[in-house]
């Protein structure tokens, strides 16, 4: 079937699209049983089981993983011979952060007068799903390929359900090529692979230097203050330029992929006028190549209803963003360190190690690889480019260490303009049809 016929299928299909998504949307599927009903999940994970169904995929199952989550599955034999390319994507999708942020509703499919369809997983990443489906609808029984398609059920919680249902039955997801539909392009209309991600490693840390708290006029002083404590030890964390300063962690590798205008990161983040961005390299570097400390959170008295005493006791919550270079074992042990080093007037000091993942590396070369960048110049008719992405999907790793011998590839309809994990986060409709097209395009093809 030739691109511009694919293309004329995948334009007929974007209503149905819509559809789809506008029904996916409405399920509020965060899986975590604090926030929302996992009654949601169970719902949406129904819907998926239905639509992989719908397009003519077989074996479709939703098994139970060890995190609790369903991982819905289908796949679909090609012909004797031919590769097999697995297809990802997430169902489940992060809280919507405030409902009264959103201008309109988060779990209603929205079109606004700019274009883009708002609502929460819009983009991330029930937007990826619905392009996995509408390239399977418009090729139909044309596949040069076998197909599997994973939808996950917990991956904005990362718990970690699918990474143990893979090691626990490796063969489930077995392929030749790994499509990950969970990144998305530099910006909107420019077809773009990603080609590494970046590891974390998150530590909760908790300063206490008194029994309880004190009165601020009579003990105030000498009185070891925990929020003085936790406050002077993260501020070590990082220099004046904004450089990360853990003095042990390996050196990062060099960046040498596609260039990130100032001008450009600070329209896309939203940076105020006036305020600088912090670190001393490019804003590649500072996002692909080298560490990020974040500070997510801090318990500590809230300023309305504190009162006039010495905090005995404060906790925090750290995020150190990792390059490739630098693995996750060595970063938590070089924070930790200086964390515990770092404790002034002998505060006792408490770490928790909430999770970590190492950098990941995709693919660069081989024939999937060439066959996608082809198919996505194809779709947007324009050259594709290479980029990192600051987040991280774990997952990624895990399939690269089970399939070691397979291409894995990200690709999505997210970009700078979608405003995932935010409020009022959305989707430009050509970016499903354009991706959708470019995988279309790509499993016409027998990769040789």
């Amino acid at each position: 079937m030739s691109t511009a016929e694919l293309a004329d299928r995948v334009a007929a299909l974007m209503s149905a699209a819509r559809r789809d998504l506008a029904e996916l949307v409405g399920f509020r599927s965060v899986a975590d049983p604090d926030q929302f009903p996992p009654e949601e999940c169970e719902r949406c994970a129904a819907w998926v089981t239905d639509a992989f169904l719908d397009v003519g995929l077989a074996d479709v199952a939703a098994p139970v993983t060890p995190d609790g989550s369903k991982a819905v599955f289908g796949q679909r034999p090609g012909p004797p011979g031919a590769p097999t390319v697995l297809l990802y994507c997430h169902y489940d999708v992060q809280p919507p952060l405030g409902e009264d942020a959103w201008e309109t509703p988060a779990f209603v499919l929205t079109e606004r007068d700019d274009g883009r369809w708002y609502g929460r997983g819009a983009a991330d990443c029930k937007g990826n799903l619905v392009a996995h489906l509408t390239a399977l609808r418009a090729l139909g029984d044309e596949l040069a390929v076998g197909v599997k398609l994973i939808a996950e059920g917990s991956e904005e919680q990362g718990t970690g359900g699918l990474e143990a249902l893979i090691e626990e039955d490796p063969a489930l997801l077995a392929a030749e090529a790994i499509v990950v539909c969970d990144t998305g392009n530099f910006e909107l209309g420019l077809p773009t692979l990603t080609t590494s991600l970046r590891g974390v490693a998150n530590l909760v840390l908790t300063v206490t230097t008194l029994r309880g708290p004190l009165h601020s006029g009579v003990f105030g002083g000498p009185a070891p203050d925990a929020l003085g404590a936790l406050i002077q030890m993260l501020a070590g964390l990082r220099d004046e330029e904004g450089d990360v300063t853990v003095a042990a962690l390996p050196e990062p590798l060099p960046w040498q992929g596609l260039d990130y205008p100032p001008e450009r990161f600070r329209r896309d983040a939203g940076v105020l006028e006036g305020v600088q961005l912090t670190g001393t390299g490019t804003v590649a570097e500072m996002l692909w190549a080298r560490p990020a400390l974040t500070v997510l959170g801090i318990d500590a008295p809230p300023v309305s209803g504190s009162t006039m005493a010495v905090p005995a006791q404060a906790r925090a919550r750290i995020s150190l963003r990792l390059p490739p270079g630098i693995g996750a074992d060595d970063a938590t042990r070089a924070l930790r360190g200086q964390l515990e080093s770092a404790a002034p007037w002998g505060a006792e000091v408490e770490l928790e190690l909430e999770g970590s993942a190492d950098p990941f590396v995709g693919s660069t070369s081989g024939p999937a690889f060439a066959a996608l960048a082809a198919a996505l110049e194809e779709a947007y008719g324009r050259g594709h480019v290479t980029q990192g992405q600051g987040g991280s999907i774990p997952l990624c790793n895990t399939l690269q260490r089970t399939y070691p011998d397979a291409e894995i590839m990200l690709i999505g309809v997210e970009e700078p303009g979608c405003l995932i994990h935010a409020p009022n986060e959305s989707v430009d409709p050509t970016e499903i049809e354009r991706i959708a097209l470019a995988e279309a395009i790509f499993l016409s093809r027998l990769l040789k």
